[in-house]
């Protein structure tokens, strides 16, 4: 039993994979174990693009669908395109949203941004730390050096292919919010802080 997609508030969120390039010390997925009575997110398979449609249904019913699990939904790239392109061409007027780490240039090798114009509505990119420094220590990349900046140059690009771009850190002790907030406008950004709960399954 495994669940491809889960609710928060008027919200559907897509579970694509476990996979991801980055092992942060706050990620849910180190205390997955705690929180299968609410939602297996853990997945045994990944699923394919037919079950995922499958179990988004009408997906009019909600006020966005996310691309959001427990792992990187853009290591899963041409099924987020798949799935995205079907929604849209369903409905148009489907909101459609990824939360991504920001690395998919840097594992794909080319810029993935071009593809998702169009597909996507916001997105919104983990920034996580105002250093290179802090950013190793709380992410875990396993591009190591070449994630952060590569990270940086994603939020710069993605203005120009998604029409809302959104950086966002966790609210955790020893995080600089004012200089994350100043690299955010920076770039030309909205910002958010993301409340770090236990319990919670947003990203």
């Amino acid at each position: 039993m495994q669940d491809i997609t889960y609710q928060v508030g008027n919200s559907l969120y897509i579970n694509l994979t476990n996979r991801c390039t980055n092992e942060c010390v706050f990620c849910i997925r180190n205390l997955a174990q705690r929180f299968n009575k609410r939602y297996a997110l853990w997945l045994e398979n990944e699923p394919s693009v037919n079950e995922v449609l499958a179990a988004i249904g009408d997906a009019s019913r909600y006020e966005q669908v996310v691309f959001c699990g427990y792992g990187e939904p853009l290591i899963r790239l041409e099924a987020v395109k798949s799935i995205a392109r079907a929604l849209k061409q369903k409905n148009k007027k489907t909101r459609l949203r990824l939360d991504t780490n920001g690395q998919a240039n840097l594992f794909w090798g080319r810029n993935v941004l071009l593809e998702l114009k169009g597909l996507i509505d916001k997105i919104s990119i983990s920034l996580d730390a105002d250093k290179d420094q802090k950013y190793q220590e709380i992410c875990r990349p396993n591009f190591g050096a070449q994630a952060y900046p590569a990270v940086l140059e994603f939020i710069k690009q993605s203005k120009q292919y998604i029409p809302e771009v959104e950086a966002s850190i966790v609210d955790l002790p020893g995080i600089n919010q004012a200089a994350c907030a100043k690299i955010a406008s920076d770039l030309g950004v909205t910002f958010r802080v993301r409340p770090y709960y236990e319990e919670t399954y947003v990203s």
